[in-house]
């Protein structure tokens, strides 16, 4: 029995120079054939640096940073030191960390 993948001339070129490429395969009912869709990946320009966050407060177990468009909270905290005593930290780290963010945010409205 033997199968048939419609694949582009594109395609083929990007796996003739070594490329991976990522999609999906699906069996057309027409044709009674697979056919292989690539995805459409957005490309970034060259040269592009995605810009580093900048920290905003150091928590004792973590830290809070700003991206362009996120706050990131980060918290580590051990197993063994027993689940009261863990959601005990998780609630003092995220006050600090919300105490930071307003604070920040006061200093820039100033």
């Amino acid at each position: 029995m033997k199968k048939y993948i419609e694949i582009s001339e594109e395609l083929l070129q990007r796996l003739a120079s070594g490329k991976a490429i990522e999609g999906t395969m699906k069996l057309d009912m027409k044709t009674r054939r697979l056919t292989f869709n690539a995805f459409k990946r957005k490309s970034r320009e060259p040269g592009y640096v995605r810009p580093a966050d900048t920290l905003i407060h150091q928590l004792e177990n973590g830290w809070v940073k700003e991206s362009v468009k996120k706050y990131k909270l980060y918290l580590g905290v051990y197993k063994n030191l027993g689940l009261p005593r863990i959601l005990h930290i998780i609630d003092r780290e995220t006050k600090v960390a919300k105490g930071a963010l307003f604070d920040k945010e006061l200093i820039e409205s100033m």
